[in-house]
């Protein structure tokens, strides 16, 4: 295969696109879909646009319309919506909520499309959801791929660990048709030598441990199938499949094996290098009267609260560090970044010592993106929801360089 024509879904402001051609020349972006529906103005598209140009294969609609028109190609990406399956987010519907739903959007696309190789991203929690009936919704997304002739393997990685300044962690799914040779050379090895083989393969040899080096391993793990065998159709899965799926795992042929891993740490780059070193603009800094919400916001809790229903409950929680500490990487960055809340960044300016913000160029930085990526005319609010969504660019040219070498290109 010369090239790899690749479809980008759910692309937000670029990153898998970024992280790839910064890997190798050899992806060739054919199409791309990215759509809010929850907003009328379109920023993300519009910053995808400004770096990657005005083209009738780059689609702002939804995916449901848009997917009958998604040419072929041999591998498909996405960070595919994620909120449903989030811990941030109180009783989260996981593959049944609005935004979770949008997997079998993937799936029709899987469906008809066949391409060669399949790299997703999503938060670490989906491996787990939903909460009532864990690993429901990742086995369901498995017995997708195994319908369709897929080898899938996962692993949960913590940007900081492989060297970034976040610790954002978050599962990456790298899936290889039966028409490659990793998938007949796994086949081959699970044939013969069975589990052993599995074990060997998430320790040495898979896409995302040649990207992802490990060191050891748990010694507890669990082996499963998923297959017409145990299953008769997706909405008997959906009713009776539970299942533990650790950080890392393997299945193919509708067989399952899962362990954890423990990564080759990096050094992380820590979070006060990634600050911009001039003069920052004033209304990034905390101002005196909104310090006492600052303070509350991130300091411990043991108050009575009431609910809907007049009931009364007590509410705890820890404290946050405040100001954040620079010595080390930063905590994950969400979509409210820079909001008076307990899950922003707040920093002491190393010119002025007074307490701020992130700025955009700096949650820029802390998702490897470019400074001034998504200064393409959108709301500076965007530009933190944006960064919030975001994956870390460096995690993804990692992967494009070993499956570069998975697909002997």
């Amino acid at each position: 295969m010369e090239g790899i024509r690749t479809v980008e879904l759910f692309a937000g402001v670029g990153g898998f696109r970024l992280g790839l051609e910064a890997a190798s020349d050899k992806f060739h972006f054919v199409w791309a879909d990215q759509w809010e529906p929850s907003m009328r103005e379109q920023y993300a598209f519009e910053c995808y646009q400004a770096h990657f140009g005005n083209s009738e294969n780059h689609v702002c609609q939804d995916i449901a319309k848009a997917k009958s028109d998604v040419p072929d190609h041999d591998l498909l990406v996405g960070g595919f919506p994620c909120q449903d399956y989030s811990i941030m987010k109180k009783n989260s519907a996981g593959i049944e909520g609005a935004k979770g739903v949008l997997w079998w959007q993937i799936d029709d696309i899987l469906k008809e499309k066949r391409p060669l190789f399949v790299v997703l991203e999503n938060v670490d929690r989906i491996i787990r959801s939903p909460a009532h009936q864990r690993g429901r919704d990742f086995s369901m997304i498995l017995r997708s791929f195994y319908e369709k002739g897929y080898a899938v393997e996962w692993r949960v990685i913590n940007a900081a660990d492989y060297g970034n300044a976040q610790r954002r962690r978050r599962t990456f799914i790298v899936a290889y048709h039966n028409k490659t040779r990793c998938f007949q050379d796994l086949a081959d090895g699970v044939c013969t030598k069975g589990l052993k083989y599995m074990h060997r393969y998430l320790m040495e040899h898979a896409v995302l441990t040649k990207a992802f080096p490990v060191s050891s391993h748990s010694r507890t793990y669990t082996e499963s199938w998923i297959d017409e065998l145990a299953y008769i159709d997706m909405p008997d899965v959906a009713a009776k499949q539970k299942a533990y799926f650790y950080n890392a795992g393997v299945m193919m042929n509708g067989r399952i094996y899962s362990v954890d891993v423990c990564p080759c740490r990096e050094r992380a780059i820590p979070l006060g290098k990634i600050l911009e070193k001039g003069p920052v603009d004033p209304r990034f800094f905390i101002r005196k009267e909104d310090m006492p919400q600052w303070v509350y916001a991130k300091g411990a809790k043991h108050e009575k609260r009431k609910r809907r229903d007049g009931s009364v409950y007590w509410f705890n929680e820890g404290a946050v560090r405040f100001p954040e500490p620079l010595d080390g990487p930063s905590r994950t960055m969400l979509t409210s970044e820079a909001q008076v809340g307990r899950t922003s960044h707040v920093v002491a300016d190393p010119m002025t010592g007074r307490l701020r913000t992130l700025t955009p160029i700096e949650c820029e930085r802390l998702n490897g993106f470019p400074d001034g990526w998504t200064n393409t005319g959108m709301p500076e609010k965007m530009r933190y929801f944006c960064m919030g969504n975001a994956l870390v660019v460096p995690l993804v040219t990692r992967i494009g360089l070993a499956l570069i070498e998975a697909a002997g290109q």
